[in-house]
């Protein structure tokens, strides 16, 4: 009606249902609709008009015109009452709308039997409102193809016309053209009808709107007002409700992702209500996939079917809210006769095995499992992949995905996830089913799950399956910044290296640890290693973590290690099995997500994080195991080293303040001071110290406790060595460049007494008041040129001020702090000390390898310093040496030169 008034509209129509879908009752009914009755003398439209405020066209009556394929002779002109001799579809097509008149139009191109192209636009202008309707095109189209010399034209011709009629419909804003496309062999007819209905097909795919002749809802109600009786007040209540629980369920923000897009809006309540008590799904893969197959009639094939179930289900007393895919009794002989009459009769046998017979694999696995069988999940779930994917075979996109899935069977008040789970089951074991991604069908080929199940059990040993697992765990090792080595199932305390770093031992799957009991695998052989490194007993003790299955999950990590052995075996032969390409797939991808399971049951199982320690009180006492659960995604060895910093059981920072405490309480001094080498000896060795990561740890820990401010009462000293009187290089409130491993880490007492000691002795060797000191070391005390040293300030008779190193006792022996300590030259000043020395030069040989954090170092223990005196200019040279016994090819000489130029380098070259 939008068309005929020039109102908007489609201006071409596509009716393509299947055999027996109503295609001519619908052109009947347009044909009528524009015959010039009144909308009052046709049922029901005059309803739908003013409902759109639309009305049919008043005085300008509607031109139509009706070709029907096998109605119309290619091989020979139609005579016209008006003496016209008509050769083509369009000369019958003009003629219709516009008689002779309208025929001229498109005389000369019928004469020829050549495309009339733009001219069909004026036709249908000039013959405006129109409308057009084609029946049995294909028909009459396949008789043109291979044949040549017809009146009617050429093949290629007609299609030629048939895409200039869609182009003129659309530019003539009251022209409607609508044609029926056949939707199933029996109507195509041979060869010829195939490669016309593609032509055709791939033709109205630019424009067309596709018209059902009744839409899914309208069937909907077709088969329900036939099949059930109309609702009671209480009845009607109880769908509301019902409708009303299905879809709190589908809008739930916990389940939204569970099913498809659009389940819980409102249009979709409305389906429900409409369908009641037929769930939409059922009837959306009714009309839909079952509609598809050529002998499946719409509405007799759904009245049919669905009245075998109903009066099944009737019977049961089946207690289900709505019908759906998943309570289709298939188990019935006269639903799966009904269903199997449109298939294969090969579905039988894969009914009985894997979807709904007495001793199919649903009904063993919903017995097998308490949680799937309080819902008859496994069977439900079946029933509703073999009714979604039966009749799509052929399909290019086969079956469901998981959330079609869910829809067809979960009611309200069952948990999704255990359809889901059920789902996986099936998919693992059931000799018929297919999965793709997330899509799943039945097939009436046998799939390789079966194949793969023989062989997991028959093939595989334990001992091959635990050597699978171990080769997992060794693959799976991974450096972390606070382990230095991951060692992957030792099979004797030799396997693991006794030196004084961190180390994690990941456990032989034969020696898990069970958490109910004090005396597991794991803890009997993690003790074994502790204790001994082979040949004797094992001295870096503190530097070993052990991390172990759960003996409850092993069990699930073994079988599906077993699972992806079968389908790794299964590959490897996939060449002399004669698989199809999609079972190559299906292999890759089985063995993609076996693989993938085994790792997420490796990090699953691989739980138990066993750390020794011993209380400081009682450090002679018996071992103490803590196992820590470890749980997350990443590397097994990060992902225990993230815990056991968190729980302080591994260490990679350390402050000094706290090694002091250590020192002091265990305590580890040794007279009054304690060497760097026996300081991380003991660290490695005894499990009453915490466990640092490595060496380097300490050394940071021993360099912060040396330059804090309070080294006096919360850190030490560090001196180089001792002489058997006095300590060598002793220095505190200092930033320590290297920690030698010859170094002495000083009580703090120790070391105060020394610094008091040699300020005296060198005060006692000043001169007086006046004298012009050189350097001098006491409380307040400048050092520099004209420097006098003195108690206080440094202020007096003869003070000089001048740049140096402040050694008050707050900042003892700090290189390069200004001093700033004495007051102005007084008159009459001492004369002036030695000259200062003007330059500085020190070079330093850097180790590759560390050299970034040395540069570092020395920018701030040397650069800095010398950069804080007054005029001072500092000046670095980087100078690098490299020597390859190879020769360095053509691909690191020319980065390195190019490098060097963008660093502005002043000197750049290799040579021989």
């Amino acid at each position: 009606a939008r068309r005929f008034s020039g109102a908007g509209g489609d201006p071409v129509i596509k009716l393509q249902t299947n055999f027996g879908g109503g295609k001519t009752h619908a052109l009947i009914a347009l044909y009528h609709l524009a015959g010039g009755a009144g909308a009052g003398e046709l049922p029901g439209v005059e309803e739908i008009l003013a409902e759109h405020g639309l009305e049919l066209p008043a005085g300008r009556p509607v031109r139509r015109a009706v070709l029907v394929g096998h109605q119309l002779q290619p091989s020979s002109a139609s005579a016209k009452p008006d003496g016209t001799a008509v050769n083509t579809m369009w000369g019958e097509l003009a003629w219709q709308l516009g008689g002779a008149e309208g025929y001229e139009l498109v005389a000369a191109s019928d004469r020829a039997g050549t495309n009339p192209g733009e001219a069909l636009t004026d036709l249908l202008r000039v013959c405006s409102p129109c409308l057009i309707l084609i029946d049995e095109w294909v028909a009459y189209a396949r008789q043109l193809h291979g044949v040549t010399g017809l009146p009617a034209g050429s093949f290629d011709a007609h299609f030629s016309f048939a895409q200039a009629l869609t182009d003129a419909a659309r530019n003539a804003p009251e022209a409607m053209l609508v044609a029926t496309i056949p939707a199933s062999d029996i109507e195509v007819g041979g060869e010829g009808g195939k490669v016309a209905l593609t032509k055709l097909e791939n033709l109205f795919s630019r424009m067309e709107t596709n018209w059902r002749t009744a839409s899914t809802e309208e069937s909907f109600e077709i088969v329900r007002r036939r099949l059930f009786g109309g609702l009671d007040s209480g009845a009607a209540r109880q769908r509301d409700a019902v409708v009303k629980a299905f879809g709190d369920l589908y809008r739930a923000q916990a389940q939204r992702n569970e099913f498809p897009p659009g389940c819980g809006e409102g249009d979709y309540e409305r389906r429900m209500k409409s369908a009641y008590p037929i769930h939409p799904e059922l009837f959306d893969r009714l009309f839909g996939d079952w509609s598809e197959l050529e002998r499946f009639q719409r509405t007799r094939g759904v009245l049919r079917l669905m009245a075998k179930v109903i009066h099944s289900l009737w019977v049961r007393s089946d207690p289900s809210l709505l019908i759906m895919p998943a309570t289709i009794p298939i188990d019935d002989n006269d639903v799966a006769a009904e269903l199997i009459r449109y298939l294969d009769d090969g579905w039988r046998p894969v009914i009985e095995t894997d979807i709904d017979g007495p001793e199919s694999l649903p009904l063993k696995l919903d017995k097998a499992n308490p949680t799937l069988g309080r819902y008859s999940a496994a069977r439900r779930i079946a029933r509703t992949v073999y009714f979604g994917s039966a009749p799509s075979q052929e399909a290019a996109n086969k079956g469901l995905d998981d959330r079609a899935i869910k829809l067809g069977c979960v009611q309200p008040g069952e948990a999704p996830a255990t359809f889901g789970d059920a789902l996986r089951k099936l998919s693992d074991q059931a000799m018929h089913l297919y999965r793709d991604g997330a899509r799943y069908w039945y097939s009436l080929q046998p799939t390789v799950t079966r194949l793969a199940q023989d062989r997991a059990q028959s093939h595989f040993s334990d001992a091959d399956v635990d050597e699978a697992i171990r080769a997992r765990l060794d693959g799976a090792r991974s450096r972390t910044s606070l382990f230095a080595a991951v060692h992957a199932c030792p099979r004797s305390p030799g396997d693991v290296p006794d030196e004084g770093s961190a180390r994690l031992v990941v456990l032989d799957p034969t020696a898990p640890h069970d958490s109910k009991t004090d005396h597991s695998e794991a803890l009997e052989f993690a003790s074994r290693l502790l204790d001994e490194r082979g040949a004797g007993a094992r001295r870096c003790r503190n530097m070993l973590v052990f991390l172990a299955a759960d003996k409850a999950r092993l069990e699930d990590l073994r079988a599906a290690a077993r699972q992806w052995l079968a389908w790794k075996s299964i590959d490897a032969d996939r060449d002399t099995l004669n698989l199809d390409n999609f079972q190559v797939r299906q292999i890759a991808a089985k063995l993609k997500e076996s693989d993938e399971t085994v790792d997420q049951r490796v990090a699953e199982t691989y739980q138990w994080v066993l750390a020794p320690n011993q209380p400081r009180d009682n450090p002679t006492g018996p071992v103490r195991w803590d196992p820590i659960r470890v749980a997350g995604s990443g590397a097994l060895a990060e992902r225990v080293a993230e815990r056991l910093k968190g729980e302080e059981a591994l260490i990679p920072e350390y402050a000094g303040t706290r090694l002091r405490l250590d020192i002091d309480l265990i305590p580890l001094w040794r007279g009054t001071h304690v060497g760097v080498d026996q300081l991380w000896d003991d660290y490695t060795q005894y499990l009453y110290l915490p466990r640092l990561t490595k060496r380097s740890v300490l050394e940071d820990a021993i360099r912060d406790g040396v330059r804090a401010a309070t080294w006096e009462t919360e850190g030490f000293g560090y001196a180089d060595g001792h002489d058997g009187e006095r300590y060598v290089g002793l220095r505190a409130y200092e930033l320590l460049a290297a920690v030698a491993p010859s170094g002495l880490v000083v009580s703090p007492d120790a070391a105060a007494e020394q610094r008091s000691r040699e300020q005296a002795a060198a005060g006692e060797a000043e001169p007086g008041p006046g004298a012009g000191s050189g350097a001098g070391t006491g409380p307040g005390t400048g050092v520099g040129s004209g420097a006098v040293t003195g108690p206080g300030a440094g202020a007096g008779p003869g003070t000089g001020a001048g740049p140096g190193t402040e050694a008050g006792p707050g900042r003892p022996g700090y290189p390069g702090s200004p001093s700033g300590a004495g007051g102005e030259a007084s008159a009459g000043a001492a004369p002036a000390g030695p000259a200062l020395p003007t330059r500085y030069y020190g070079r330093l040989k850097l180790d590759s390898n560390r050299w970034a954090k040395t540069a570092a170092d020395v920018a701030e223990a040397i650069v800095d310093q010398l950069a804080r005196t007054d005029g001072a200019e500092v000046s670095i040279t980087i100078e690098v040496e490299a020597e390859s016994p190879q020769g360095f090819d053509d691909r690191v000489q020319r980065t390195v030169t190019e490098n060097a130029t963008t660093l502005k380098f002043n000197t750049t070259e290799f040579e021989n």
